[in-house]
Formats: structure tokens, sequence, C-alpha cells
């Protein structure tokens, strides 16, 4: 997805509904410019994460990839994510901010990887038989990236005391 057209058009549709420009309206105009920016701030953050962009495109299939009745993970990948977070706490523990970046980066990279598979699949170049699964482990590699960022952000202000 083009994120520069993305965010053009993001504005563009803000400064079609947005409630300052009938602020002189009545209270039905107010209410529906209200409730139309809402939508637009929405749909912008979920079309703008890669994240909730992949459960929207599903959903619109009729998938829930995100729900409890969403596919279970492999175990695999599941072990993996358990040894990563475990090499977070120990680098926490030991202070090892190079150990956290790494392995930071790592995550990232997997991320990536995943969204761009993601993204031949959503082509049509690809299976949509994974796409759930795919989906799902996004959803963790997401997670972990914001715990590991949290981490992260611990250690830099534990430094600056």
């Amino acid at each position: 997805m083009d994120a520069d057209a993305l965010d053009r058009a993001y504005r563009q549709l803000q400064g079609e509904v947005h409630p300052d420009r009938f602020a002189s309206g009545d209270d039905a105009q107010k209410r529906l410019a209200s409730q139309s920016s809402a939508r637009v701030n929405e749909a912008y953050a979920a079309l703008k994460n890669p994240v909730s962009r992949a459960q929207y495109l599903l959903w619109l299939e009729g998938i829930d990839a995100g729900g409890e009745m969403g596919p279970q993970l492999p175990v695999d990948f599941l072990e993996r994510q358990l040894e990563r977070r475990e090499a977070a706490n120990n680098a926490v523990e030991a202070r090892d901010q190079r150990a956290l970046d790494a392995l930071l980066s790592d995550v990232r990279a997997d991320a990536r990887e995943m969204e761009s598979e993601l993204l031949l699949q959503f082509d049509g170049r690809g299976s949509h038989g994974e796409t759930p699964m795919r989906v799902r482990e996004l959803m963790f590699l997401a997670k972990l990236i914001d715990d590991l960022d949290a981490m992260q952000s611990a250690l830099d202000s534990e430094g600056e005391i």
C-alpha cells in the first residue's frame, strides 16, 4: 500500500467531513460531521497498521483471523517466540542493550517478511489458505515488538538515572 496516497486520501476526506466545517450547521449536520470524521479516523488507523489492515481484508472475506475461533498457531512458531521472550528477559536482567536491540531487529525483520508474504497473498499471487494463519502470526509478532520496545525504553530510562 502506498502510505503517501493513504495520507493524502485521509487529509482530503478529513477536509471534507471535519466537524469544524459544519460549526454553523444545525445539530444533525454537526452530529453527522462528527460521526463521519470519527469513521475516517478509524479507517485511517486500520489501514495504516499492517496487522489491522490484514485483519480487515480478511474480515471483508468473512474470515475472523484474530478472534478466539481463529487458527491455532503452530507449536514451532510459539516455541520460537517463547525463546525470544526468554532472551529478552535475560537481556533486561543483564542490562544488555545490544542483545535487546539485536532481538528487536530480528523480530522486526520477521514481521516485515510476513507482511511481504501477506501482500502477495492479498494481491492474488498466493494462496489464501495460509493467510489467516499468517495474519495471526503477524499479530503475535506485533505484540512482541511492542513488548520489546517497552523493555528497550525501560533500559534506556534506567541508563539516564
